[in-house]
């Protein structure tokens, strides 16, 4: 009879198999005990910021998920001057009569020029989310560019982050998400998830202007 002979060649995907098989094993072992431990559920506070692009666009993401599960949601749009795609798409869809969509802003404050009126407006903003923060039927908020409000000093920090610590108290299952750029150490603090987008590459560095479906 013949000798078999196993070659390296052949043993070496044999054992990348069987090390990978190792491998999963061990994670799903964790994975399995953090999902039995992770048993509470509540509202999250969630910050997106960096100077990244997709802050919004993440927290829009959100917006669409939570309408998909049947559940009202709010979204107010500080410092910007008109609603987003995003908003007008959704409201046609069937779940847009579960959507309340809010703009407070009169653009960038670079073009505005006036720090009291862009104060004024985003005053009336924030009025509008402690009235949806008190509101147990809005499953989320999105408070659009709030951290953008904050590093500019047209709301008080103190003021906000009271605020949010009522609103964990009173009204635990909500969920809210606030974006923008620099958002403050406190904040960041007292969210539950916080992820920073970094800007690595951007095409308007090299010329290329904002392009409808990407930046709006």
């Amino acid at each position: 009879m013949p000798t078999t002979r196993t070659t390296a060649t052949q043993t070496a995907p044999r054992t990348a198999d069987a090390k990978h098989t190792a491998r999963m094993k061990t994670v799903q072992a964790k994975m399995r005990a953090k999902l039995a431990a992770a048993q509470k559920k509540r509202g999250l506070l969630i910050v997106h910021t960096g100077d990244g692009k997709g802050k919004s666009t993440a927290a829009f993401g959100m917006v669409a998920r939570t309408l998909a599960h049947n559940r009202p949601c709010a979204v107010i749009q500080f410092i910007k001057s008109t609603d987003d795609a995003v908003s007008k798409l959704l409201a046609t869809s069937s779940a847009g009569a579960k959507l309340r969509w809010h703009h407070v802003g009169d653009g960038f404050t670079w073009d505005t020029q006036n720090r009291a009126a862009d104060i004024a407006q985003c005053r009336a903003g924030w009025q509008l989310a402690l009235d949806y923060m008190r509101n147990p039927d809005i499953a989320l908020i999105d408070l659009d560019e709030l951290n953008v409000v904050l590093d500019l000093g047209y709301l008080p920090l103190e003021e906000v982050l009271a605020a949010l610590r009522e609103h964990r108290a009173k009204n635990p299952a909500q969920h809210i998400v606030i974006t923008g750029r620099n958002a403050p150490a406190a904040l960041v603090e007292l969210a539950d998830l916080v992820t920073e987008m970094r800007e690595v590459k951007h095409p308007f560095n090299a010329g290329v202007k904002a392009q409808a479906g990407i930046e709006f």
